[in-house]
């Protein structure tokens, strides 16, 4: 097998220096005598106008009192809530679930409005409908990010169904978690009269979706704790049919007629087939080698201490560059035939502190 390469670091510019030739001091002249004092007191006119006017910095989409995306506001104790949050849900997962309270509040509980309450910005009449005491410490709050990561869960999670009940209607069509996002921004009558994520709430979900990527590192940071976490089949399948005609263990290679260990499952693909990344996380390697051809690595961050990654290989095109940052679901590559391959198909690979696993363990419904 061929090791991974690791990147080279780009060589720094050397810095330049420039020097003048001194001149004779002359006085001031009569112009600069008048005009000085002008520009002395137009300086002062800005430097006030900075001091009491210079707070929170207007946000790129002049989207006004919307706060900056930062994963440093969020600790990671919260990801387990998120995923409680989320548990039942179809189309909301922890990382969005954390994007969406991004966009509403940059996970701030301060700067709210009197009428929109804590990190969901959730209205009295809203957090009477959706908010409980979740963390059991005797209050329920929406300014206790507990209990509103909980609250905007069970919302969207309501949403998610009734988008999935009008999407099986064919009444919209769409991405669900689009079709969720929406629904929150503009109302599900909405989202039905224009059969999809209707004009108005397009920045929204756009912005959402923006963050996912940060969230879902985030995520894959901070896994479950718990036991048999390897065999918890968390992760999402990497191609749309998973038809195995290669399964993980010995065999003799096709080409070379070597018996040795089969360090994935190959899954039957077409030329070109959408290849996608059964987890989030970061690429930790995208490029071309000699066995593997086009070659994918996600690092998914640690399980119960132990390094979490996947691979994709004999891609015929890469869609992600390393250091990427990717959620679950979002394309990797395309299926092809390169390197050592008898043929277009997905070579896939679980590792666990760098030993090979069945990655059939791995797969939700074992494939």
């Amino acid at each position: 097998m061929q090791n991974v390469p690791e990147g080279d670091d780009a060589p720094q510019p050397p810095s330049q220096t420039s020097t003048t030739a001194p001149r004779r001091r002359r006085g001031p002249g009569a112009c600069l005598l008048i005009v000085l004092p002008g520009m002395v007191t137009l300086g002062g006119v800005f430097a006030f106008v900075s001091l009491v006017g210079g707070g929170a910095a207007v946000p790129q989409d002049g989207t006004p009192g919307q706060a900056e995306s930062a994963v440093s506001n969020v600790d990671g104790s919260y990801v387990p809530w998120l995923r409680r949050a989320t548990a039942d849900c179809v189309g909301v997962t922890p990382a969005l679930l954390a994007a969406h309270i991004d966009q509403l509040s940059g996970w701030q509980s301060d700067g709210a409005g009197l009428s929109e309450l804590g990190v969901a910005r959730f209205t009295d009449a809203g957090w009477k409908k959706w908010g409980r005491d979740d963390d059991g410490n005797g209050r329920s709050s929406p300014h206790d990010k507990v209990d509103a990561i909980m609250a905007l869960g069970r919302q969207d999670c309501s949403l998610s169904k009734q988008m999935t009940g009008l999407r099986t209607k064919g009444t919209v069509n769409g991405d669900l978690a689009e079709l969720t996002l929406a629904a929150y921004a503009v109302g599900v009558d909405e989202v039905a009269r224009a059969g999809g994520v209707p004009s108005p709430a397009r920045l929204f979900v756009a912005e959402v979706k923006k963050r996912l990527p940060q969230y879902s590192a985030l995520v894959a940071r901070n896994p479950e704790q718990g036991s048999d976490q390897a065999a918890d089949a968390r992760m999402q399948a990497p191609v749309a049919t998973l038809y195995v005609t290669s399964p993980f263990g010995s065999r003799a290679h096709p080409l070379t007629g070597v018996t040795k260990l089969h360090t994935g499952v190959d899954f039957d693909a077409p030329q070109e087939a959408q290849v996608s990344a059964a987890w989030g996380g970061v690429v930790e390697f995208a490029d071309m080698t000699p066995a593997y051809g086009y070659r994918v690595v996600i690092d998914h961050g640690t399980v119960d201490g132990k390094r979490l990654q996947t691979t994709y290989s004999h891609l015929s095109a890469l869609q992600v560059s390393t250091g990427q940052s990717l959620s679950t679901g979002q394309a990797v590559g395309l299926a092809g035939s390169t390197g050592l391959s008898t043929g277009p198909h997905l070579h896939f690979e679980v590792l666990l502190d760098g030993q090979y696993t069945d990655p059939m363990v791995w797969l939700a419904n074992g494939g």
